[in-house]
């Protein structure tokens, strides 16, 4: 698998990733926390599922639109927060939106991005959402807040589930580090992907681009920008800190990293707009259930009051059309967006979404259903 051309879906990209990127990159893509039983079970959940196909309905026109975050998107699943894009090609951030708004649907950006908020925003007028923590240094998220404001974003994400770093072993094994050094640990790697490492030393900008003008207000001794982060999770988020910031922005917000019926209660009662089930790609703590396996309770325990999003293990058109029958109202998409970054760019996201999309109005048609709003329970059983 050596050119885009000759992928035909979402592993055919994460081999040409695992192609083109150097070890370390790839793994801090593809890994997991600890024993990695959540992130493989993320996808293979799906698999407990079967759907329950009904012929002889009109098939020949196929609707994917839905309304998420009060707007229309043209496909039921989004653009995740993942951080440091820049790591996996040089286009970074801004081809992922572009790509997204050229596709009918919302992109995220991480608080964590090599591409700061105001940047995405001039780069396309598509839909856009900012991920964002409650950090210790509360003035700093609330300039965020300010900050999405005032460059137009329509949704803030608040994720719940790092208050602290998960163990990730792969990226102690591999010696990844931000920004990507040349050390004899990784020459080899470095020199094994030439396109990389050239594109590393003409295009070296790895800022953390939503944070660096906050490396001024250390304290005494110095501090590197993922030190500076790191630092700044507080493991004092409570509830109420969520009440505050919902008021602060005051438009559709989603909550990400729940998992559990109790805890959406709760994001209904501080007045959460969304959330999305979300176990962080498997990234935290390991052993957690995978969101396919939580979508019924915890639509039982909303009703319709919030929207549900599904986010992991998304791969092929069928998982959209599982947890979309299950009850959610959309799923997003992490790792298979950065398999087609990083093995080809724009082109290389656009051909996931594309993939994507191809395979959900395929599945659709052969499951006997024209539109989104048609799937329901009926359409599928646990085996």
């Amino acid at each position: 698998m050596s050119t885009l051309s000759r992928c035909n879906n979402v592993n055919d990209l994460r081999k040409l990733a695992k192609r083109r990127l150097p070890r370390a990159m790839f793994h801090y893509i593809d890994g997991g926390a600890d024993d990695e039983v959540t992130l493989r079970r993320n996808t293979v959940a799906f698999e407990d599922y079967e759907l329950q196909p009904s012929f002889l309905n009109p098939v020949d026109q196929i609707n994917t639109r839905i309304n998420l975050f009060r707007k229309e998107l043209h496909i039921p699943f989004f653009i995740a927060p993942t951080g440091m894009s820049r790591l996996f090609h040089h286009t970074k951030e801004n081809a992922v939106a572009r790509a997204a708004a050229k596709f009918g649907t919302v992109y995220t950006l991480s608080t964590m991005g090599t591409a700061s908020l105001e940047e995405i925003a001039e780069e396309t007028d598509g839909l856009k959402m900012f991920q964002i923590y409650i950090l210790k240094d509360r003035e700093l998220t609330k300039e965020f807040v300010s900050r999405c404001k005032a460059a137009n974003y329509d949704a803030l994400c608040l994720t719940v589930d790092v208050p602290l770093a998960g163990n990730r072993e792969r990226d102690k094994v591999t010696g990844m580090t931000m920004p990507p050094r040349f050390t004899l640990k990784s020459l080899f790697s470095f020199a094994m992907h030439p396109r990389w490492s050239f594109n590393l030393l003409v295009h070296p900008d790895f800022r953390l681009a939503n944070v660096v003008h906050r490396v001024d207000a250390l304290s005494n001794s110095p501090m590197s920008l993922i030190e500076y982060v790191n630092s700044q999770f507080d493991r004092t988020v409570s509830w109420e800190d969520v009440a505050w910031l919902i008021q602060e922005w005051n438009g559709p917000f989603v909550i990400k990293g729940l998992l559990t019926a109790d805890d959406a209660i709760k994001a209904k009662d501080v007045g959460a707009s969304a959330i999305m089930i979300s176990n962080h790609g498997g990234r935290q703590l390991d052993g957690t259930p995978a969101p396919i396996d939580c979508i019924s309770s915890m639509r039982e325990a909303v009703g319709n009051d919030l929207e549900l999003i599904v986010d992991g293990g998304i791969r092929r058109g069928t998982h959209i059309i599982k947890a979309l029958a299950l009850g959610a109202d959309a799923v997003s998409i992490g790792k298979a967006y950065l398999y087609g970054l990083a093995a080809g760019g724009q082109k290389g996201v656009e051909l996931a979404l594309q993939m994507l999309r191809n395979e959900l109005e395929r599945d659709m048609a052969l499951l006997g259903v024209s539109s989104i709003k048609q799937l329901s329970s009926k359409y599928i059983r646990k085996r």
